[in-house]
């Protein structure tokens, strides 16, 4: 049976307060969003292409609005959504990759919700509603393929697909000739190659980002695992450092104050180089993602201490392990943390904790004691620095 349009509802299928409790339990989920933090550690990190929050919001405000009074969402209001998923589509991620993550933000989303209406043992949910939910999903993944498809059939998706094949020739050291041939597309003789990682990014950003990466003349852009990868022209007659900081200056809108996401840059004066280039920038934003480096547009040069810490991966196990006396000392760990981040004045580190300062030469002492790395002496917290890096980039 057609559902009808929303203008010609006159029935309510669920108790108005259920539904409204519901949704707003929903609303403080995505609200509280962080990438890595669980239970949101279970979402694919691909989901924060799609700006994560912001379509995730208005999902949850027009499925209740769908359950609130049986009506399905116009097609204007849906548009945003599929807008999102036509221009992931086009940037990269397979269709059947945007479906799957939209289902499983979906499904993660509902048993969170689920977990939170029990424990507030509230009253048993409208038997209607799984069976909304999984109409109001079947709805919105099918304007999204339609709309997919009828995006494929435009003569310019021959021009998108020859601009992800050339950026992946480019970033793994093979001739893009074939792909350009043909096309009238020109491939700059040199590039900066822009590696983007996300942490928690404020809402739209993630989007007008890459929009911005796409409106530069002869750039590429391509998805990978965490994050997409830019390939921007750049002039080798002007300076590599005023090039970056030129990238920066253009860039600065997209993350004010500090960057909930990264971009590790590196300059690829020769095609060959890019591969090169392309495996330092990717460890540049993941060092700088893993660090919550303070600015957005990073480099080697700014970071080179944790860069050697990075790409010293038969090292990075061991230096994690050093840590681990310290793993039921919370105090400690905490307190070794700071002295770091304050510049090794025990006086500001005290002032933070409000303790006085021998307390904090206590702790430090204890720190040496349980490690055998004294933070006091250079020797030992320079190791021990490397080893906090190591373990806030994970396993190698």
């Amino acid at each position: 049976m057609p559902v009808p349009h929303r203008e010609d509802a006159e029935n309510t299928t669920a108790p108005d307060a259920v539904l409204a409790r519901l949704h707003a339990l929903a609303a403080a989920l995505i609200s509280e969003f962080t990438v890595g933090a669980a239970p949101y550690d279970q979402l694919s990190p691909t989901l924060m292409d799609a700006d994560f929050r912001p379509g995730a919001e208005l999902n949850v405000d027009l499925f209740f609005e769908f359950a609130r009074t049986g009506v399905e969402p116009s097609e204007a209001e849906t548009q945003p959504l599929v807008d999102r998923a036509v221009g992931l589509v086009r940037q990269g991620m397979e269709l059947t990759e945007a479906m799957t993550n939209y289902r499983l933000g979906v499904s993660f989303l509902w048993s969170q919700l689920m977990q939170q209406w029990s424990a507030e043992q509230q009253a048993p949910l409208p038997a209607a509603l799984p069976f909304q939910l999984n109409d109001y999903l079947g709805l919105i993944t099918t304007r999204i393929a339609a709309a997919v498809v009828e995006d494929i059939r435009q003569p310019r998706w021959d021009i998108i697909e020859r601009h992800r094949e050339i950026a992946d020739a480019l970033l793994n050291g093979r001739d893009p000739v074939e792909w350009a041939t043909g096309q009238d597309i020109a491939i700059a003789p040199a590039f900066l190659i822009a590696v983007v990682r996300l942490g928690d990014p404020s809402p739209g950003s993630v989007t007008l980002l890459r929009n911005t990466f796409h409106g530069m003349p002869g750039a590429f852009l391509r998805r990978d695992g965490g994050g997409w990868t830019a390939l921007i022209p750049y002039d080798t007659a002007v300076e590599e450092d005023a090039a970056v900081a030129a990238l920066a200056a253009q860039l600065t809108a997209i993350s004010a104050g500090q960057p909930q996401l990264w971009i590790g840059v590196a300059a690829a004066v020769h095609h060959a180089d890019i591969p090169a280039a392309y495996a330092e920038a990717q460890a540049v934003a993941e060092v700088a993602r893993s660090t919550r480096w303070p600015e957005l547009v990073c480099r080697r040069q700014a970071m080179m201490f944790e860069y050697l810490v990075a790409t010293a991966k038969p090292a990075r196990t061991a230096l994690v392990g050093l840590l681990e006396p310290l793993a039921d000392q919370p105090v400690l760990r905490e307190t070794l943390g700071l002295f770091i981040d304050r510049d090794f004045n025990q006086n500001a580190v005290a002032r933070e904790m409000f303790v006085h300062r021998n307390t904090i030469t206590y702790r430090l002492n204890r720190v040496a004691e349980l490690t055998g790395l004294d933070p006091q002496r250079p020797s030992g917290i320079a190791t021990l620095m490397a080893a906090r890096i190591a373990e806030s980039l994970g396993t190698p």
